[in-house]
């Protein structure tokens, strides 16, 4: 063995455990950790211009793929705390990021020294672990035991704090005699897969309802397996959107009260039996739980055994890692086909078609300013089946979920839970930083792309190339159509007269003078004719200059995107679709 600093005893680890990409700022406190990172030369560092930018650039490159953990670094303070929102979204979707904050010398942690704050006090409630190290020889351990934490159980962040003399220190330490620790999964039993199974094949109107837990585990290609062996219906929830492709015959469509299709929705009320498999029963999805529950069966599995009976009580409930437990039902499935045929489930998979094709919401219009409808038909023209769509909350969220389709796990990357605003610029430059091959296009209003628009130049410095669909009515459009309840329109409008860009009429700030000025390209779009030929050259931009292009589309100032407070009681705020030119890009065609 031979003595090194703790920090570079950190950047090996980190190498060992394969987690490479990092995002952050450096600072006078983590400055021996980027020291020992640019010696080493094997992490790729992306600089922010926000640390909490650089916690969500971390976690969208953690979620556009399959065991990427990514880092995020920073001081103690006010870095730290930047990274708390950043922490939080991570925290409440399940999604493993390692915060590494560099503090002040542990003499000085009780004297209020400068940027000196008890980071790890304040990061404990949203992550799996928050540890100030106060002993050089612990940082091997910590580390390990970040990672172990990470990929063990429910995923989850991890916030390592960093005293300055720590991070100096000396000590022994040969990277060849470290080994990552096993991760900890439970793993559902045959027995509980068999009673699960007699539990579905005893009802007439099964569903199965697929969670974010299932990409989480990498097993899309199980659960398509599954469904398809048993000819039984899948409902996503929208952290499990793109389990299944959208075109797939047996996507039944989402359920809930505003990210929902109307066919999901009346397929939810008509089954009979539903297994939950690495789903939380969120209540976007679930609405009121009489409502959701009544006639129906319940199966939960879940790799948290305190998720169990968190919403509801299940009439099965079993502990195991997504994964884990589709690999055991598929083996007793399969079994059971071979020794003779399930229930013919034939008639509720073309009930659940026939729904598909029939309750659709309109999408063509042609009003200018332009209704954001005809946004997500367009879109669903322009990009192809390979593309990754990132974002995070408002109506254009909401809508987007509506309408867009998704053909692949990890395709869908959303902020589904915590949904903080400014979330999709940072996110997307991370997805692009996990996805370096792949299509990627983000979806904001204009709120949220203009929380972290400053992250813009991360995409013009570092060559991150994306498109970003910005819909633009100068609102906080779901915070304004929340506001309908107490009768009021107050505080929500960003519009103004910009008096250096009377062009923007009223609308406010010039995005496509602020993305131009950041290094981006930017298209402004006002009529819905030109939507098509917008997203056409803005791939054109994006493939020469290599920079994220971003495409505003004027709205209208006041539209109402569907939902409701039950299942059963969506309100339609506009024209529903009555033949096949109403709704052009749905999955199946409207019958005239």
């Amino acid at each position: 063995m031979s003595k090194m600093r703790t920090v570079d005893v950190a950047i090996a680890i980190l190498k060992k455990e394969g987690a490479t990409e990092a995002f952050g700022l450096p600072g006078a406190a983590i400055n021996p950790f980027y020291s020992a990172m640019k010696a080493d030369g094997g992490i790729r560092h992306t600089l922010a211009r926000h640390v909490e930018g650089a916690s969500h650039m971390a976690d969208g490159y953690s979620r556009a793929a399959d065991g990427n953990i990514g880092l995020c670094l920073g001081t103690s303070g006010p870095a730290g705390t930047d990274m708390i929102t950043g922490l939080y979204a991570a925290w409440a979707d399940s999604v493993p990021i390692l915060c590494i904050t560099g503090q002040a010398p542990v003499a000085k942690l009780h004297k209020e020294d400068f940027q000196a704050v008890d980071i790890s006090s304040i990061a404990a409630p949203v992550t799996k672990m928050a540890m100030t190290v106060l002993e050089p020889g612990q940082i091997p351990g910590a580390f390990q035991k970040a990672f172990y934490l990470m990929r063990s159980g429910r995923p989850g962040p991890v916030l390592l704090d960093l005293p300055f003399d720590v991070q100096m220190a000396e000590i022994e330490f040969d990277i060849d005699a470290y080994e990552p620790l096993a991760v900890s999964k439970p793993k559902a039993s045959r027995r509980q897969a068999e009673k699960a199974l007699d539990m579905l094949t005893a009802a007439e109107r099964p569903l199965i309802v697929a969670g974010g837990g299932i990409i989480n585990a990498g097993a899309s290609a199980q659960l398509v397996e599954l469904a398809e062996l048993l000819n039984v219906p899948v409902i996503p929830t929208l952290m499990g959107w793109g389990i299944l492709p959208d075109d797939h015959p047996l996507m039944a469509g989402m359920v809930g009260l505003q990210t929902s299709h109307r066919y999901g929705n009346e397929t939810m009320l008509a089954s009979d039996f539903v297994i939950g498999i690495g789903n939380r029963w969120a209540n976007r999805h679930t609405g009121g739980i009489e409502t959701y529950t009544k006639g129906r069966t319940f199966v939960h599995i879940d790799i948290e055994p305190t998720q169990i009976g968190r919403v509801f009580a299940p009439d099965l409930g079993i502990v195991s890692d997504a994964g884990a437990a589709l690999d055991t039902l598929l083996e007793v499935a399969r079994e059971r086909k071979a020794a003779g045929p399930f229930p013919d489930y034939n008639p509720w998979v073309k009930d659940c078609t026939a729904r598909k094709g029939a309750l659709q919401r309109k999408t063509h219009f042609e009003n200018i300013p332009i209704k954001p409808q005809r946004v997500y038909e367009e879109m669903n023209k322009a990009f192809g089946k390979d593309t990754t769509y990132v974002s995070t909350i408002g109506l254009s969220q909401i809508a987007g979920a509506q309408m867009l389709h998704v053909f692949g796990p990890r395709q869908w990357i959303n902020a589904g839970q915590a949904g903080p605003l400014g979330w999709t610029v940072p996110a997307a430059l991370g997805v692009v930083r996990g996805k370096p091959d792949g299509t990627v296009v983000a979806l904001s209003g204009d709120y949220d792309f203009q929380f972290m628009i400053e992250e813009l130049a991360v995409g013009a410095q570092f060559q991150l190339p994306y498109i970003h669909v910005v819909v633009n009515n100068s609102y906080l459009g779901l915070i304004r159509q929340s506001q309908r309840g107490f009768k009021m329109d107050f505080e929500v409008s960003l519009a103004f007269d910009n008096i250096n860009s009377p062009e923007t009429n009223g609308y406010g700030v010039d995005h496509v003078k602020v993305a131009e000025g950041l290094g981006c390209k930017a298209i402004r779009v006002e009529d819905p004719a030109d939507l098509a030929a917008a997203f056409e050259k803005a791939q054109a931009m994006m493939g020469e200059f290599k920079v994220p292009v971003i495409v505003e589309v004027i709205l209208e100032r006041v539209t109402n995107i569907s939902m409701g407070t039950e299942l059963d009681n969506v309100t339609e705020f506009e024209d529903l679709a009555e033949k096949h030119q109403d709704a052009p890009t749905a999955i199946i065609a409207l019958l005239d």
